[in-house]
Formats: C-alpha cells, sequence, structure tokens
C-alpha cells in the first residue's frame, strides 16, 4: 500500500486517527484474502460517508439554488453523486493507487474499477466525518465534489447532450458499439465506442454497458466542444 501521508496532502486533511483512512481505503476482497476481523473493510465507512455526501450536498444545493423545485434539486444531486462522477473524481486524486485490493481484484483492473473507486471516496468521507467531525468533511466535499457543477452535470446528462448535439449538426444517427467485454461475471468490464455515421467520437468503460455509453458520450461532447459544435 502506498504511503497514506502522500494521499492525505493530496486531499488536503490529515487524520488524527489515520487507521480510519487505512480501512477507508481498504476493499472487501483485501479483507478476506487477509483473513482480517469482521467489518474491517469499508463498506460500513462508505454507508456513512453516502449519508454524509447526500447531507452535505442538499445543503449547499439548497442554499444555491433557490428558484429550482425538489425534483431539479434531486436531479442536481444525483448528477454530483453518481457512481460515474465519483469515480471521475476519484482520477484526480489518484485513489485508485492507495486502495487495498486483493492480487485478483488487482490483476482485474480493480484500481479502475468505478464502483470500488466510488465506495472508497464515500468511505474516505466517512472516516473523514468520525475523524473530525461535520466541518472538514463537508470541507472535503466542497472541494472535490461541490465543484464545476456544469460541467458534471453535463456527464451525467452526456447521452442526452450528445444526441442532441448529434441531431443539429449531422446527418447520420448516434450509435454505441461495444468493443469488449472483459472480466469476471461479478466485475465485468465494458467498453464502448459512440459513432456519427462512421466517426468515432468518443471511447468509455464501465462496470455495465450503460455506464460505459455515458462516458463514450461524454468523451464524445469533449471531441465536438473542441470542433465547436458540442455548445
Amino acid at each position: 500500500m502506498k504511503d497514506l501521508k502522500e494521499f492525505q496532502k493530496i486531499i488536503g486533511y490529515e487524520f488524527r486517527d489515520e487507521s480510519l483512512l487505512e480501512q477507508a481505503l481498504t476493499h472487501s476482497s483485501y479483507a478476506n484474502e487477509q483473513h482480517m476481523k469482521k467489518h474491517s473493510d469499508n463498506e460500513r465507512l462508505e454507508f456513512l460517508g453516502d449519508a454524509v455526501l447526500e447531507v452535505v450536498s442538499s445543503e449547499f444545493l439548497y442554499l444555491n439554488y433557490k428558484d429550482e423545485d425538489e425534483g431539479k434539486l434531486s436531479r442536481l444531486r444525483a448528477s454530483l453523486v453518481c457512481e460515474p462522477t465519483l469515480a471521475f473524481i476519484c482520477k484526480d486524486i489518484n485513489l485508485g493507487e492507495y486502495v487495498r485490493l486483493s492480487k485478483g481484484e488487482d490483476m482485474t483492473g480493480g484500481r479502475g474499477r468505478k464502483s470500488i473507486l466510488s465506495d472508497a471516496f464515500e468511505a474516505t468521507i466517512g472516516a473523514i466525518f468520525l475523524d473530525g467531525g461535520m466541518e472538514p468533511a463537508s470541507t472535503f466535499i466542497h472541494r472535490f465534489v461541490l465543484n464545476d457543477i456544469e460541467h458534471k452535470q453535463l456527464f451525467h446528462d452526456s447521452k442526452t447532450h450528445l444526441q442532441e448535439v448529434v441531431q443539429a449538426h449531422f446527418k447520420d444517427s448516434l450509435t454505441y458499439v461495444l468493443v469488449a467485454e472483459t472480466g469476471p461475471d461479478h466485475a465485468k468490464e465494458f467498453k464502448v465506442e459512440a459513432y456519427v455515421g462512421d466517426k468515432l467520437l468518443g471511447c468509455g468503460s464501465g462496470s455495465t454497458k450503460k455506464a460505459a455509453e455515458q462516458e463514450a458520450a461524454y468523451q464524445g461532447i469533449l471531441k465536438l466542444k473542441s470542433d465547436n459544435l458540442g455548445e
């Protein structure tokens, strides 16, 4: 396992009880492989962190989007706390490098698996909450989740947005092609490419075809934006 001091510098929070962070980054596969005692993995911390994340994000949206109704606020929150969005955030803080995985999970690409990353991210929130209370947990969430909301919402709605852009600018239709399906049944990884006609727009991967299509669509939007077509 990589040096946790390094990770704490990245996230901007120093733990008083570093064992909480260690647990937050311990996947169940590692705990089982090492025959660790019950509840040594990050699942309980994930449960707690998920609740803290929901409270903090809900308060933020309530206070900052005063003209939006409950439905709009719920959709906004969903775009911020969904598994693919949290996994994207994890890439920015290199969280995958610090997760403790079984050898098998590691060898089959677990460090890049969105479900593992998002769960560890929420568990980290739970660990910060237990270690320092709501204030540092809220600071962490504001820094990494409640920023660049427009960008995150675009990612969440990427398939719909890309479809609209393609219909407005192209004669050919938008299609998604499954190009690879790897991993064991309990941890499938799908790779999808998004095309308009025979033009490749973007590639994506995920634990479901839908998630892979979402990322492929997002990459397609970024490509079209660079071509001044995605506005």
